[in-house]
């Protein structure tokens, strides 16, 4: 099976079934994407799969063969959301920020001056235990060249 990872092709030998979180992880060396509920309910496993964002903790591998599939580490550390993550020091410990950043990155191709409305439903499905959420927002709004404000 060939996935696209990050705009490289990978040849994997997995069951069909496997989650695509274990294939990235475990054979693609790719652990930015990190395993949080198993049950696709916190986000902490999301990519972007042909833009959109995915729980990877859920999706079968051969639903993503011929897709384009993007990781955190796919993304560059000079991309606005990235930046603006730093600057507005929207992660504490860190464990779910790949997942929030990645769904963030689709938010903003989608609606690049996003509302709080607009941030707020994006971003709902990535849960932050330690509930950075101020200053993942305004990150977004950083991002989006908004100077935090909607």
């Amino acid at each position: 099976m060939i996935l696209v990872v990050n705009g490289k092709e990978h040849a994997v030998k997995v069951d069909p079934e496997t989650p695509l979180l274990w294939v990235l992880r475990e054979q693609l060396g790719l652990t930015g994407s990190k395993f949080g509920c198993g049950e696709g309910l916190c986000g902490a496993c999301t990519v972007l799969i042909d833009g959109a964002p995915q729980r990877s903790c859920v999706t079968p591998v051969k639903d993503v063969q011929g897709k384009r599939i993007v990781t955190i580490e796919g993304i560059a550390a000079d991309h606005p959301v990235k930046k603006a993550w730093l600057a507005e020091e929207a992660s504490q410990c860190g464990y779910c920020q790949p997942g929030q950043i990645v769904a963030a990155v689709a938010l903003l191709k989608e609606k690049p001056r996003p509302t709080d409305a607009d941030i707020d439903a994006a971003m709902s499905g990535n849960l932050c235990r330690c509930g950075t959420y101020g200053r993942i927002r305004r990150a977004i709004h950083t991002a989006a060249g908004t100077g935090g404000k909607p």
